[in-house]
């Protein structure tokens, strides 16, 4: 049995957390398959440090950055 957009939104929070529940789970293999991209990804991320591709940056100066970005962003409105 399927609900519609309208049925949805006359759910409590609880019940439309407790419905999403079944979208939320994955089967075995589908999880076997998640964890081996995510291994993948992390290894490839890994070398790219390793090798010197890309530089980490320190996330006090990248907050600092995004607020200059944000602050000229705002005189510009």
């Amino acid at each position: 049995m399927s609900m519609d957009a309208t049925e949805g939104r006359s759910l409590s929070a609880e019940e439309r957390e407790l419905a999403a529940v079944p979208l939320q789970q994955i089967s075995d293999d589908e999880q076997a398959e998640v964890d081996t991209a995510w291994r993948s990804e992390l290894r490839r991320r890994i070398d790219d440090i390793e090798s010197g591709k890309v530089d980490l940056l320190d996330a006090d100066e990248v907050h600092a950055q995004i607020r200059a970005e944000l602050a000229a962003k705002r005189k510009w409105r």
